[in-house]
């Protein structure tokens, strides 16, 4: 699939050193990419899936179950990528087909994420609110783009307590209808604005092909919902919130997206424009990872959503929406992760940090279980989320490879020489082997304690260094159409000029998964 995505002159995009880091260029840049290599994720049921999805879906559980194998990334970076949420634990495969379970610790990213945007939306004036999931299908049909752009998608009710409705709803593919039916009550005067929620809830849309936390039939996201007097602040508020999803991405999941304006084709039904960050993912396929909607007063005219205003005459409001879903847990495997599973950025991971206590003997085990408590208590009255995996039902070499495929940044060790030298030796997730292991380090509280938080900083800065180093190994400069069909051979995102209306503006050109 092919997306385009222009990427901003605007001076506020470029105000902050976490945003566009790309060399210098000018106007707007597309990204292509060749078709994908999608396997369905058919979480379906013995009575609706077919006899290969069915095979497919056992396979995996067997393996799972058997060895926690992995395929390599460079052999099969779809089957990597299933097998990496499968043996991490992050989903599972729902009855129905399409969705999927979220597994607690596949939750606990998501609650790491929300956790991060809450804060952000509450600094920035905007508050929580629910609205329902059920939505008349008239609101839908309102707004003629709206319902073009989603009816292949809508699921419907038609029938409920055993009888037929009298008018069908549609389960919640966005709220922007319901949102504006709700606004037109609440928004009267000037004084009333701006108006801006968010909402956390969940969304269904009938995609036909699926993939877990990249593509599903019911997924987990918020939306945010704004009423602006002006069109210039609505503008400033999308704007606004593409910014937050730009400095989310590279602060927290340590993920150098490009944020940018779609193009006319591929702007959300029923908006003015849309804003989004892309992220290039490990097998170069770009990534939607976050948008932001001005709506203009497409939808305001739709549903009569007016105010009087400072002259005492009605106007339409202007809008905006916004929104970040599950999505981006699938951003954060695909941008990090390498053939041992998971490599999480410390910011995100439910885990920052794993005790594994080594012991021979029964003589040894008080001991080093004893100093493996303290060593957590010390790192958990410092704010630092840590794990001690105190069983011995598994071996200490069992649990390395556990906890590194489920990308825990550090990973420290105690033994009975360790206890008796009042040290610990810590591993780096994000550095292999010898070279990411380092001993002898003091037990003493401030030492451990500044030092772990110093090398989670540390993987944290790498993995984004990283991912940034990858991505602008991968874009191309083009002048001609022959030189980006040759970079999209190659696999490359390609920036080069787009006419667009006799107007000539850079546009980056990938291959979208």
């Amino acid at each position: 699939m092919v997306v385009s995505l222009r990427l901003p002159t605007l001076t506020s995009f470029f105000s902050s050193p976490s945003i566009c880091r790309l060399p210098a260029f000018s106007g707007r840049h597309y990204y292509f990419r060749p078709p994908p290599l999608t396997v369905p994720f058919s979480a379906q049921s013995a009575a609706s899936s077919p006899p290969e999805t069915e095979d497919r879906v056992d396979k995996l559980k067997n393996r799972v179950n058997q060895d926690r194998v992995i395929t390599p990334r460079s052999q099969d970076f779809n089957a990597w990528y299933l097998d990496v949420i499968a043996n991490a634990e992050l989903a599972d495969y729902g009855p129905v087909r399409g969705t999927m379970v979220i597994r607690p610790y596949g939750y606990a990213i998501w609650e790491a994420i929300q956790d991060y945007l809450n804060v952000k939306f509450k600094e920035t004036g905007h508050s929580n609110m629910y609205f329902p999931q059920f939505i008349p299908y008239s609101f839908i049909e309102k707004e003629a783009s709206h319902v073009e752009g989603f009816s292949p998608e809508l699921a419907l009710v038609t029938i409920g307590g055993g009888k037929e409705l009298e008018e069908k709803l549609v389960v919640r593919p966005t709220s922007e209808t319901i949102v504006n039916h709700m606004f037109t009550q609440w928004i009267h005067s000037y004084r009333d604005l701006p108006l801006m929620v968010n909402q956390w809830a969940n969304v269904t849309r009938w995609e036909m092909r699926t993939k877990p936390f990249v593509r599903t039939l019911e997924f987990l996201w918020q939306e945010g919902h704004t009423a602006h007097a002006t069109l210039e602040e609505a503008e400033k508020e999308a704007l606004l919130m593409i910014d937050v999803y730009t400095k989310f991405a590279y602060a927290q999941a340590a993920i150098p997206v490009i944020a940018g304006r779609k193009s006319k084709v591929e702007t959300f039904a029923g908006a003015v424009r849309t804003y989004t960050i892309e992220a290039m993912m490990g097998d170069r396929k770009a990534l939607q990872a976050g948008t932001s909607h001005n709506l203009g007063q497409n939808f305001s005219l739709a549903f009569g959503t007016q105010f009087t205003d400072e002259n005492g005459q009605r106007q339409h409001v202007w809008q905006t929406s916004w929104a970040i879903s599950t999505r981006f847990v699938g951003g954060i495997i695909m941008t990090h992760g390498d053939d041992a599973g998971l490599m999480l950025p410390p910011n995100v991971a439910p885990i920052q940090v794993v005790i594994v206590p080594i012991w021979k003997k029964d003589n040894e085990k008080a001991g080093v279980l004893n100093a493996a408590s303290s060593v957590k208590e010390v790192l958990q009255s410092a704010g630092i989320k840590v794990k001690l995996d105190d069983s011995d039902q598994r071996t200490p070499g069992w649990k390395f490879n556990f906890w590194e495929m489920k990308g825990v940044p550090l990973r420290i060790e105690i033994g009975p020489r360790d206890v008796s030298s009042g040290s610990v030796v810590i591993s780096r997730r994000d550095i292999p082997g010898k070279e990411g292991k380092v001993f002898g380090i003091s037990m003493e509280p401030s030492i451990l304690e500044a030092y772990v938080k110093d090398k989670l900083d540390e993987i944290q800065t790498s993995l984004l260094s990283r991912a940034t180093s990858f991505r602008d190994s991968n874009i191309v400069d083009v002048s001609s159409y022959d030189e980006l069909k040759a970079a999209i051979s190659l696999g490359k995102w390609a920036r080069g000029p787009w006419s667009a209306r006799c107007f000539f503006f850079s546009y980056l050109f990938c291959l979208s998964r």
